[in-house]
């Protein structure tokens, strides 16, 4: 959470120049090429035929890259700034090689489709961003490109599930609902559950008070969601992430930020000190199995590294509050 609130490391896109949006998109260009072989390399062993299809996908890339290094020695000379997608926010982070290994047929559909689709809102955006008429021709041109790339899940549903389409319309709305509320959501709820633990039980331990530590839960988990909330709406528009409103993604994430701090402060309604501490209890069981489960179904998280990253690390949260209650 806390990295997400140092916005300073990373430029606004609204902040480059024309050199630096074409040095950009030469570096994208190139880098998706790249991962374009990648997806071919892992496919090509089951799915030759999707396999060559993601290789002429890569030289496409080439070929834009290409185009837009002509333009920009034409306009800027030979040397090229130095700047990639990790440096302007509201960009995805692309997944280094090996995590790109094995990956289901489908996975790998909907991860090529998401990269094309945010490189057409790229595109369509920088051409709104540059005077020259040469540079947003190619823009433009190279933004209709990319969204002809989309077809590469018709493509390959047709090869490889034939009965099993889905139209392109629920695709789209399944994907953009993972992105606008699914993941934000989930980040808060994970950061609202866990970072909430050690407090709650803390506070529950040392004073056997119960309002007392309803209180203390209650402020710690709306000043988390509040907190959850203006960072995820602050840290891209989603016009080139293609993550959605941001007024929504923030509403996601920090009413699940709150959700999961007072699901085991409610608890603690109860007078009884340990009726309310063996229900919050179970409840943190249940919040802590539901976050593993929705990763696994979700962010294609593997299950048993879920279980170790929420269950097993909320737990020991859960016990250092305790701990550091009884102190």
């Amino acid at each position: 959470m806390f990295g997400r609130l140092l916005p300073a490391s990373k430029r606004s896109f609204d902040s480059l120049s024309e050199e630096e949006i074409l040095a950009l998109a030469i570096a994208s260009e190139e880098e998706d090429a790249r991962i374009y072989l990648s997806y071919a390399d892992s496919l090509r062993e089951q799915y030759p035929a999707s396999a060559k299809i993601f290789e002429d996908m890569a030289e496409v890339e080439q070929t834009h890259k290409n185009s837009l290094i002509e333009i920009f020695r034409s306009r800027f000379g030979e040397r090229i700034p130095l700047i990639r997608r990790e440096h302007v926010r509201g960009f995805y982070d692309r997944k280094p090689d090996w995590l790109r290994k094995n990956l289901p047929l489908d996975t790998v559909r909907m991860q090529s489709e998401a990269m094309e689709s945010q490189a057409a809102r790229f595109y369509t955006e920088a051409a709104k961003r540059v005077s020259d008429a040469s540079t947003r021709k190619l823009l433009g041109d190279l933004a209709l490109a990319e969204q002809g790339h989309e077809d590469i899940a018709r493509m390959l549903d047709e090869k490889h599930t034939p009965g099993d389409v889905k139209s392109e319309e629920d695709a789209t709305a399944h994907r953009q609902f993972i992105l606008t509320y699914v993941q934000p959501g989930l980040a808060g709820l994970m950061d609202g559950s866990v970072s909430t633990l050690a407090p709650i039980f803390a506070a529950a331990f040392a004073t056997g008070d119960t309002w007392s530590t309803f209180l203390i839960g209650l402020s710690a988990s709306v000043g988390a969601g509040i907190s959850m909330g203006f960072t995820e709406a602050a840290h891209d528009d989603g016009k080139i992430s293609g993550r959605g409103s941001p007024i929504k993604r923030g509403l996601a994430s920090g009413i699940m930020t709150a959700v999961g701090g007072l699901g085991h402060a409610l608890p603690y309604l109860i007078p009884h000190f340990w009726t309310a501490t063996a229900i919050a209890a179970l409840v943190v069981f249940v919040e802590l199995w539901a976050i593993a489960f929705i990763q696994n179904r979700y962010m294609e998280t593997p299950f048993m590294r879920a279980v170790f990253q929420v269950v097993f690390g909320g737990s020991l949260v859960l016990a250092a509050g305790i701990l550091i209650g009884n102190g």
